[in-house]
């Protein structure tokens, strides 16, 4: 890798939606932006094991195994660590919950669509997130 090429975060978040047109998004404490529910992968994890370990963690979220549906890998420059890149393995999880925050989660909100436009995101989620949850919301879950 180049001196001067980003350095890579690799992570694992859910695009949680609650199957009316509202979606789960999260402020970590210490930062203004706001983003999904995840986080990094540990070494030797998969996407899949991480995103049920962040999820639990941070928002009392027990995945079962039908829940999470991978929507793909998308990458783009990280909120919080200047110059880095984050690659997210997307999943997407359609549920009512009431979330439970933990210490490293300042706040957890139901947003619509609209609202989450007017808020300080992540680029992640500006660029990545809220277009596929627009899409997600105009068609059913997939059974």
């Amino acid at each position: 890798m180049p001196p001067d090429a980003p350095n890579v975060i690799r992570i694992a978040a859910a695009l949680i939606d609650d199957g009316r047109g509202k979606l789960l998004l999260v402020r970590k404490t210490g930062t203004e932006w706001f983003m999904q529910a995840g986080g990094k992968i540990e070494p030797g994890e998969s996407a899949l094991a991480a995103l049920g370990r962040e999820l639990r963690e941070e928002i009392g979220l027990v995945l079962t195994d039908d829940m999470p549906r991978p929507l793909g890998r998308f990458s783009a420059n990280a909120a919080n660590e200047p110059g880095d890149m984050v690659q997210a393995d997307l999943f997407h999880v359609r549920i009512a919950h009431e979330p439970s925050v933990s210490a490293e989660i300042a706040e957890a909100v139901w947003v619509d669509h609209a609202t989450a436009e007017g808020m300080a995101l992540a680029p992640l989620t500006r660029q990545h997130v809220i277009p596929l949850a627009r899409t997600l919301h105009a068609s059913p879950p997939a059974t």
